[in-house]
């Protein structure tokens, strides 16, 4: 991958280990002002340098996704001011260490899909850290993060299933309507106990989808394959019922 140079007060530099660090101080030190609250102009001035610095990297990064893999990702090049500003403010974390200052997410059919397109971006990108939410959601957030560093800058890759992203539009819809702490676990508890309920149903049909596929590839007439589809079919009523308490909960907030 391709090395870019990093912009310090508007001066491009060239990157490397005690350059890294300086800057990374000095990025650091702008991120606790800007927790704080009341940010000078000149801060936002820095910050939005700071954003601009990752446009290169993310353009590698889309072209990556659009030629090399054929997949058609959305996103933007930077996060916005006020929502960087929110996030120092509502997490204990680095300027520096913010993953997605600028990135971009791809829908995919399935979780077979989701695998492969994990695989291909962990074997393309040399420096490259992968969250996995599938097993361990957030707040009912299910995806696989992949965040490759390009030079010094971190990019973070959203890959979603439709059934991930269906649930991720639904949460965003209810955090607009009732209240924005709902993505990150706040807000009334019914709805987050519904989103957790109708996240755990949306999991359990990408397992059962995932075994039908299985079934129909490995074709089996033994007691041992009627076995494994009487088990799907009672995991797809307890799916179904996840699915049915949570939608009936949420109905009332998005009416």
């Amino acid at each position: 991958m391709p090395e870019f140079n990093t912009t310090l007060d508007g001066l491009s530099v060239p990157t490397g280990p005690i350059m890294d660090k300086l800057i990374n101080t000095q990025i650091d030190q702008l991120g606790n002002r800007l927790r704080k609250g009341s940010p000078t102009e000149n801060d936002l001035i820095l910050l939005n340098k700071y954003r601009g610095s990752f446009t290169e990297a993310y353009e590698s990064v889309i072209t990556v996704l659009r030629e090399q893999l054929q997949l058609e990702p959305t996103g933007r090049p930077a996060k916005s001011t006020h929502s960087i500003i929110e996030k120092l403010q509502r997490e204990s974390i680095r300027l520096s260490q913010v993953q997605d200052i600028a990135g971009c997410r791809v829908v995919v059919a399935g979780m077979i899909e989701q695998d492969r397109a994990v695989m291909a971006l962990r074997s393309i990108f040399a420096d490259v850290s992968v969250v996995d939410r599938r097993k361990n959601p957030s707040y009912g957030y299910r995806a696989v993060h992949i965040i490759p560093r390009i030079s010094v800058k971190l990019i973070e890759i959203q890959i979603r299933t439709q059934l991930q992203h269906l649930w991720a539009e639904l949460s965003e819809r209810l955090s607009d309507r009732t209240d924005p702490a709902i993505k990150y676990g706040g807000g009334p508890k019914e709805v987050q106990q519904s989103l957790a309920e109708f996240s755990k149903g949306m999991a359990m049909l990408e397992v059962i989808k995932q075994g039908v596929i299985d079934l129909k590839i490995n074709v089996d007439t033994s007691d041992t394959s009627e076995e494994r589809k009487k088990r799907l079919e009672e995991e797809l009523q307890k799916a179904g019922k996840y699915i049915m308490m949570g939608a009936q909960k949420l109905a009332i907030y998005l009416m």
